[in-house]
């Protein structure tokens, strides 16, 4: 049938279209007044209905187009809302169906064009990015190659494919032609069953005496219901449906899961006490003069390193790394990173993340020259950096300016999880069925695009994240018992050395824990100021109590050692200064005089 339809394609193209878009609208018509058409009755009696509809104050016209704007914002949103107003008699329900019919192609149609014209470079935006996803139209077009045009049918009942999808095919050049029957098809089938259904249901509900006393309250909580359910719906449909579904479930009751987000909110007002306290908005970013901000926001990883490297105390520890610009072409660039890598006689993998990065984003362990070719384009300050193989764990340091000796707050030793294969199950399916993996699922989908469908050997451990960092999967635990002397005087030493700096985290890598301990054979991959994570947080072996108290404690001790410096003549970086960080700007570090 395929092949059929694919050879009349290639002979008449505009026939075809033209004739899936006259059984598109035709499709509305025969199934709804089959029994009233005769000629151009049909026609007559859609015009009167959408003329004498009630619209509580709106033309029929306005609101037959508000639904086809409102699909642009969420088509299954909109369909619902258009079933809902069907049920309560707002509008009739043939051109609530046709209204979301004609938005859903337009926009459809829109998202196909965009990646046809725009290509991958949209990717690269801002503001693409909080729809689209590089990874999520990367395996789009990939199941799109494999799976051919039926994927766009297929993309039409599964939630939160579409878009990457369409935008993948038209990236990938595909005949909008093709594309076009397809998802024209899709709609006919998709649009008719979600409001049909939706109306169907709702015209029970407006008969209850809640509807009869509030009628528009009525409609939102019908709409509301009505898109988790459907929303949801789908995902129950399928096996993977739902173990993803169960692993979103079970990251809302599973701490060591949580976001940073999520824990906020006890944070904030904790912080906002110790502002009033200490009479200042911003003195916390005092507590490392030596960095903007006090390492809060947006400072360069470049400058730590080269400092740290600068240092006869920090060198030996420091991994060696190549900072380029993102002025510099893609083949300078690519002739830099093959000159540092033969110079320090490093070979793949090895790390290249932005200059200036948060929890993880842009990181990649890159293990070939083709992929080293492909991320070196992207739009940022970058750092080429070795890679250091190896037991990692973040080492938490503080020192109040009068005292002679620092300390260490915390150390946290950092889990990547994996999965053993069976000789006959592929990895997603691996991950799906891990009781722990499957909290992060969509994350570990993430970091193994390339490989889900590869089948790993029986027995064969697979780690599912390289990167020691909770936003990109690895799991946090008390490392207490890696604290020993040896190594607290070896970070004391480093930190000392390093002219300004009281409070932070190292994130470090060993060839073993033991190692670790007696301060040998580590490696420093980065330093991060004021803002790092409170790592014991994440530990399930703690209660709450204990670690929001840990939580506090990071930032009381903060406060306490900027004041200590603002007295002995830092400057706080000005709150507006901050906001601007937080934007995405950048700002001059303030100028201070400390007095030993």
């Amino acid at each position: 049938m395929i092949t059929f339809f694919r050879q009349i394609l290639d002979k008449r193209r505009w026939l075809l279209i033209a004739g899936a878009s006259a059984i598109l609208f035709a499709a509305f018509y025969l199934a709804l007044d089959l029994h009233r058409i005769e000629n151009f009755a049909a026609l007559e009696g859609f015009l009167t209905n959408l003329k004498n509809a009630d619209f509580e104050g709106f033309s029929p016209i306005a609101v037959f187009f508000l639904l086809i704007a409102a699909t642009l914002i969420s088509e299954d949103l909109a369909c619902i809302a258009a079933g809902v107003l069907a049920s309560q008699g707002k509008i009739p329900l043939l051109p609530a169906i046709l209204a979301c019919a004609v938005g859903i192609f337009i926009g459809d149609a829109a998202t196909f064009l965009a990646g046809r014209i725009l290509g991958r470079r949209a990717l690269k935006w801002k503001i693409t990015s909080y729809f689209l996803s590089e990874k999520a139209v990367e395996k789009s077009s990939r199941w799109l190659e494999r799976q051919g045009m039926k994927t766009v049918f297929i993309s039409r009942f599964i939630f939160g494919m579409r878009l990457p999808l369409y935008f993948g095919a038209g990236v990938l050049k595909t005949s909008f032609w093709r594309f076009a029957l397809y998802f024209s098809l899709a709609v006919a089938v998709w649009t008719p069953i979600v409001v049909i259904l939706t109306y169907k249901i709702g015209a029970q509900a407006v008969k209850t005496s809640f509807f009869n006393q509030n009628l528009w309250l009525g409609l939102l909580a019908l709409v509301a219901v009505f898109y988790v359910l459907f929303r949801y719906a789908q995902q129950l449909l399928t096996w993977k449906g739902r173990r993803l579904l169960s692993g979103r479930v079970q990251r809302r009751f599973r701490r060591e899961f949580w976001s940073l987000r999520f824990i906020a909110a006890p944070l904030v007002v904790y912080v906002a006490y110790l502002m009033l306290k200490h009479r200042s908005l911003t003195v916390f970013t005092c507590a490392n003069p030596v960095l903007r901000a006090g390492g809060f926001l947006g400072e360069s990883k470049t400058k730590i390193l080269e400092s740290l490297s600068e240092s006869k105390a920090s060198a030996p520890f420091t991994l060696k790394h190549l900072y380029m610009n993102v002025e510099i072409s893609s083949s300078e660039k690519r002739r830099r990173a093959a000159d540092f890598m033969a110079a320090n006689d490093l070979s793949f993998p090895i790390v290249l993340k932005p200059d200036r990065g948060a929890r993880g984003r842009g990181v990649f362990v890159i293990d070939s020259p083709a992929a080293l070719d492909e991320k070196l384009s992207a739009g940022d300050d970058q750092i080429l950096q070795e890679f250091a193989a190896g037991a990692e764990a973040s080492v938490f340091y503080c020192r109040y300016p009068t005292a002679e000796k620092g300390r260490l707050l915390a150390i946290t030793e950092k889990r990547f999880p994996f999965v053993t294969g069976d000789g006959a199950t592929t990895l997603e399916d691996l991950i799906l069925r891990d009781k722990d993996a499957v909290c992060l699922a969509e994350k570990y989908f993430e970091n193994n695009a390339e490989r889900l469908e590869w089948v790993p050997p029986e027995g064969a451990s697979v780690a599912l994240a390289e990167l020691g960092n909770h936003a990109r999967g690895a799991l946090y635990l008390d490392g207490e018992r890696l604290k020993t002397k040896a190594l607290e005087d070896k970070i004391d030493e480093i930190c000392r050395r390093f002219e300004g700096f009281y409070f932070g985290r190292f994130d470090v890598r060993a060839r073993s824990f033991d190692d670790l301990k007696q301060a040998q054979n580590f490696k420093i991959i980065e330093l991060n100021g004021i803002a790092t994570d409170a790592t014991r947080f994440f530990d399930p072996r703690f209660s709450l109590l204990d670690a929001y108290r840990a939580l506090f404690r990071q930032w009381r001790i903060a406060f306490e050692i900027g004041a200590e410096n603002r007295k002995r003549g830092a400057r706080s970086t000005r709150f507006v200064d901050l906001i601007k960080l937080f934007l995405g700007g950048q700002i001059r570090n303030p100028k201070s005089e400390i007095r030993n």
